[in-house]
């Protein structure tokens, strides 16, 4: 039997593995702080659902991920304080957010976080360290879509030129 054999849990974590999900954490405690503030920008509510989601989601993150460092004796990063609630009517036009940026905002956010949970279940040699991105993968993606899907119905959606007609090839 070697060091990496037997429960994954007692095996120890490579500086990969410590990264990613240090990282994850960060990025998480983050995201609550920003998605808090948008929450408070929002207008529409199926944007604020998805957002409110998205902080919960956001949280779970924080909590699993500060277990896995704190349990191999690595000290996760700080946790930002609560946002205050705020009436959208005392934001100021010119200093809110609309409802298409935020979209906007968080779908990149979405998409972005897809591309470090497969960076990191690839440097994974932890099976439950892999197994634990997939999850947040998985559940990046549904949020993806159910956004793509808001994005559309709202008319938020500004697509990239589209090809609507293909040029006819010249057989010479």
């Amino acid at each position: 039997m070697g060091i990496l054999s037997g429960n994954p849990k007692d095996e120890p974590m490579h500086y990969g593995e410590i990264s990613s999900v240090w990282m994850a954490s960060t990025v998480a405690k983050g995201a609550v702080s920003c998605y808090q503030a948008y929450l408070n920008h929002a207008g529409d509510k199926d944007l604020k659902k998805v957002l409110g989601d998205l902080i919960d989601q956001a949280k779970l993150e924080i909590k699993e991920c500060d277990t896995l460092l704190t349990d191999n004796g690595i000290a996760p990063s700080p946790t930002l304080p609560e946002r205050p609630q705020v009436k959208l009517e005392d934001i100021p036009a010119g200093a809110r957010f609309t409802d298409p940026e935020i979209a906007a905002k968080i779908s990149a956010d979405i998409s972005v976080g897809l591309v470090a949970c497969s960076q990191a279940m690839g440097q994974s040699i932890r099976e439950d360290i892999g197994a634990l991105f997939a999850k947040y993968h998985l559940t990046k993606a549904a949020s993806g879509l159910r956004l793509l899907q808001i994005n559309k119905e709202k008319g938020w959606l500004i697509p990239p030129p589209l090809q609507l007609k293909r040029l006819e090839t010249v057989n010479a």
